[in-house]
């Protein structure tokens, strides 16, 4: 495979992992969560289009059913979970290890009622364009034009609006936003709402790429996930979506050499590597 076919394929994978890796990062600036069952979410969405998509709905429609149900699932999990543990202070490692289990019950909750059976949407075939020598389908061009349009959205959230200043005022010092008048619960809650839709839309760009979906995708795409987030930076959406880029090209460009078996064990040898030379990754921290 030539070097330009897998610098396209490697931005397609870096735009789906971006959407995703925003939305961890999200949770670590701004509610200090180390998010494991991010993943999971992930699938959650991926599934939930595929189950409204195969009973007749567009696939476009599926994935808003899919995003809203995501949401709904990181809300509940709020406020079962993260909510009680902050109000009692819970530490880091208590966090973790609780995400971790939440990404066990999904998982296996996933498996419980679909089974493990790979599953496709139900979309016709499309056969790909072929730009001087490069293969290029349609559908991974729709994942980068997401992955862009998300990316702006992003921006004009943090940057112009009430809400978005709110965030990363929360994100610098809780306690002080908190103190000046900002409802804290309220930005808690609408973190929940983006980073489940950007989780969900990510979910399903990544089964619409691979022509699939199982219940054990986002496990293998954490990952990738958390080594963006540090490449870029802990709590930096902009570094995240630098970091998956990055990930995601090096990975795709590492297959002619190491084979697709290997593409998780180039993101973890990137997040060693960061983590030895650079941990406070290559942008600041913090929104």
């Amino acid at each position: 495979m030539d070097l330009p076919q897998l610098l396209f394929n490697g931005l397609a994978l870096g735009s789906i992992i971006a959407l995703a890796a925003v939305g961890l990062t999200l949770t670590y600036g701004i509610l200090r969560l180390s998010n494991f069952a991010h993943g999971d979410f992930l699938t959650l969405g991926a599934y939930l289009t595929w189950l409204v998509n195969t009973h007749g709905l567009a696939f476009w429609l599926s994935v808003i059913v899919g995003a809203i149900g995501t949401v709904l699932g990181m809300l509940v999990s709020e406020k079962l979970l993260w909510q009680p543990l902050r109000d009692r202070r819970a530490s880091s490692t208590t966090l973790i290890i609780v995400s971790i289990g939440l990404a066990l019950f999904l998982r296996n909750g996933i498996l419980l009622i679909w089974g493990g059976e790979n599953q496709r949407y139900n979309l016709p075939v499309q056969e790909a364009l072929n730009l001087g020598g490069v293969k290029v389908a349609a559908d991974r061009l729709v994942v980068m034009g997401l992955a862009i349009i998300a990316i702006l959205a992003l921006h004009f959230l943090l940057q112009n609006t009430k809400m978005g200043k709110a965030m990363r005022a929360v994100a610098d010092n809780t306690d002080l936003a908190r103190v000046t008048g900002i409802d804290v619960e309220r930005v808690v809650i609408w973190t929940w709402v983006i980073t489940g839709v950007l989780a969900a839309v990510s979910g399903a760009m990544f089964g619409l790429i691979t022509g699939g979906i199982r219940p054990n995708m986002g496990w293998f795409l954490i990952l990738s996930m958390f080594a963006s987030v540090i490449l870029g930076g802990i709590g930096n959406p902009y570094g995240a979506i630098t970091g998956a880029l990055v990930i995601g090209i090096t990975q795709e460009l590492s297959v002619p050499w190491l084979g697709s078996d290997y593409k998780v064990g180039v993101a973890l040898f990137i997040m060693i590597l960061i983590l030895l030379l650079r941990p406070q990754g290559l942008f600041k921290g913090m929104i």
